[in-house]
């Protein structure tokens, strides 16, 4: 009888851990051995592409740009407006023969110029005086760094409305004119003086 219990008992035994394997024996959730796979059949994804390098600095920039490099703290729209008011002077300068204003603000080259143009005016006994009808337009038409130096060299269009009148031996005229011309000027940007000079004047189309 004890055998035969014993006999029954293994029996039951074998049963509850078989059915304790089937469950505690199944895999459960992603295998390591699937994960491999999936990352295998899994698309190659680029890395974000590396932002472009900066130009070498052995690149020579040009134009506005390599002004602002020279000197960062140039400012369009104020040389623009310090431009239109040594314009209004010249021309007033010029008109008056005013030559010790003209000479802080022209280069020697148009100085002579000038001068000989004020010399003949006065040896025809004539004088002119001018008034500006509106302020001058004042539009950048170039910047540059001269060669390998520290001279900027910034050419400006002008369009003006003045109102010239002369006096001479055959009295006086009054003259309405309309202009248009292109003045560069020049800076040594490693000079203390923070003036520019004018070192030429063009006609321009209006």
């Amino acid at each position: 009888m004890q055998v035969l219990e014993l006999i029954i008992f293994a029996g039951l035994a074998a049963i509850v851990l078989y059915q304790l394997y089937s469950v505690l024996g199944r895999r459960v959730g992603r295998q390591p051995e699937e994960n491999a796979a999936a990352e295998a059949a899994r698309p190659a994804v680029r890395a974000p592409d590396r932002p472009a390098e900066p130009l070498d600095d052995g690149v020579a920039l040009t134009g506005l740009a390599a002004l602002k490099a020279k000197d960062p703290a140039f400012d369009v729209s104020r040389f623009l407006s310090g431009a239109k008011g040594a314009y209004e002077m010249t021309v007033k300068a010029f008109a008056a023969g005013d030559r010790a204003t003209l000479r802080n603000l022209l280069g020697p080259g148009v100085m002579a110029s000038f001068d000989t143009a004020i010399a003949q005016r006065e040896a025809e006994g004539r004088t002119e005086t001018v008034e500006f009808l509106h302020s001058p337009r004042a539009d950048l038409e170039k910047a540059d760094i001269v060669g390998q130096s520290d001279l900027a060299r910034v050419t400006v269009r002008f369009l003006a409305e003045f109102r010239s009148r002369t006096k001479g031996p055959e009295g006086e005229a009054v003259d309405d004119k309309r202009t248009a011309e292109l003045w560069t000027f020049e800076r040594n940007l490693n000079s203390r003086d923070p003036n520019w000079t004018l070192v030429h004047v063009d006609a321009a189309e209006a």
